[in-house]
């Protein structure tokens, strides 16, 4: 792999706003649903309403927000849609202020949170392929994993802390400080830091067709489609083991509420060092190696939570969420930079939108499929589905052509 070069100065601005909107993002994802319980006095109906409703956008509208990514100037659509994230947090906060908040409400402006966010996360690959030379792709990708990281870590600690010591007011007030530092930086990108991308855009047609190109896209790639598929199964494996281990950790690990949450944080712990690790590795290992690990990693937590059985200990289930978080990170990262490096420009933003909507859409299956075996036949058996989910998605990718891929492959020719 070819020495990153140095990253331009409007990548920098990027790396800032996409800072303060994951910031922004991870204190309401977790202050929302303490205000509801704490506030409103919510049911667990109540915060599943909360949680169905911040996900349903990713879900609805990553195929359409996709093609309007590889319409419009893709700084313009995270613009719009952090705009909208503000918008949505600034109402929060009136509402909270005024004592006028209701759950109706809270569902509502999560619903258009969310928006933003699948806004910003179709239109976020395709503009740092705007901006960065390719042989920096994979650093450029790493910042921002890092600071996805630092966000998704630090969030809901500093959101839980700043609920308990000062109310839900201070820290809603602070997520809507971080998204009006990101709008602000983005106001930035608008002269001049992306090329004319008017004369690679497609002309205007129907929606459907433009979404179904990037599918099909997809769909007919050698290396792509096999990481839509792995990807697919990882998440509804993920999701079944994430519903089992809560009530596992705690009726057969004999884990309280602080050990479980110093548990789950190694997941953060282990996302931050896969970020900073990954552009050595992808360097050192033949590419398909590295896209690899991931996968091999995911297995390897799954085993050392199901290990647990025979060797009950919070030792191993924090190794798996580590593991959880290190390992699919890398994977995050170099096939992030792989769809950059295939993907025509114009299609960026529908094919990123087609891998949001496929994993996005399995996780809730996957949290159901958990519930339902964990229901009916233990936690135990249902963190043993989940590890041949995890193993499925191993065979998977070694199955595919990334076993003999030596080095990034070339862009195709623009369509």
């Amino acid at each position: 792999m070819q020495q990153s070069s140095p990253l331009p100065s409007p990548f920098q601005r990027l790396s800032l706003a996409n800072l303060a909107a994951q910031s922004a993002e991870q204190l309401s994802l977790a202050t929302v649903p303490l205000v509801a319980v704490l506030v409103l006095g919510s049911s667990v109906g109540d915060i599943g309403l909360l949680t169905a409703m911040g996900t349903l956008p990713f879900l609805l509208l990553s195929l359409p927000l996709g093609s309007l990514a590889d319409r419009i100037p893709r700084q313009q659509l995270m613009l719009w849609g952090e705009v909208l994230r503000l918008t949505a947090l600034l109402l929060m906060l009136v509402a909270l202020h005024s004592s006028h908040l209701q759950v109706g409400w809270l569902a509502a402006l999560s619903f258009a949170g969310a928006i933003g966010t699948v806004a910003f996360s179709v239109a976020t690959p395709g503009l740092v392929s705007d901006l960065v030379p390719r042989p920096a792709l994979a650093q450029a990708n790493a910042r921002l994993e890092v600071a996805r990281s630092i966000a998704f870590a630090s969030g809901p600690a500093v959101a839980g802390s700043l609920v308990a010591w000062a109310g839900g007011l201070p820290t809603m007030a602070l997520a809507v400080a971080l998204s009006g530092f990101a709008v602000l930086a983005l106001l930035g990108l608008r002269s001049g830091a992306t090329p004319a991308l008017a004369q690679q855009l497609p002309q205007r047609r129907h929606l459907l067709r433009e979404v179904g190109e990037g599918a099909r896209f997809v769909g007919q790639h050698a290396l792509l489609m096999p990481l839509l598929v792995t990807g697919a199964v990882f998440n509804l494996a993920w999701f079944m083991l994430q519903t089992a281990f809560v009530p596992y950790a705690v009726r057969s690990l004999g884990m309280d509420a602080g050990a479980v949450g110093m548990t789950m944080a190694c997941y953060g712990a282990g996302m931050l060092a896969g970020a900073l690790a990954s552009p050595r590795l992808m360097a050192a290992l033949p590419f398909g190696r590295a896209v690899q690990l991931g996968p091999v990693a995911g297995l390897a937590a799954a085993a050392c939570l199901v290990a647990t059985l025979a060797w009950p200990g919070s030792a191993l289930a924090g190794l798996c969420f580590f593991l959880l978080g290190s390992g699919p990170m890398v994977w995050t990262i170099s096939t992030t930079t792989l769809r950059q490096h295939v993907t025509p420009n114009a299609l960026l933003g529908r094919v990123s939108s087609v891998f949001l909507m496929v994993n996005a859409g399995a996780r809730p299956i996957g949290a159901a499929l958990g519930g339902w075996v964990g229901t009916g036949w233990g936690e135990g058996t249902c963190l043993l589905v989940a590890l041949a989910g995890f193993a499925v998605q191993v065979v998977v990718i070694f199955a595919s052509p990334f076993s003999r891929l030596q080095h990034m492959p070339r862009i195709q020719a623009q369509p």
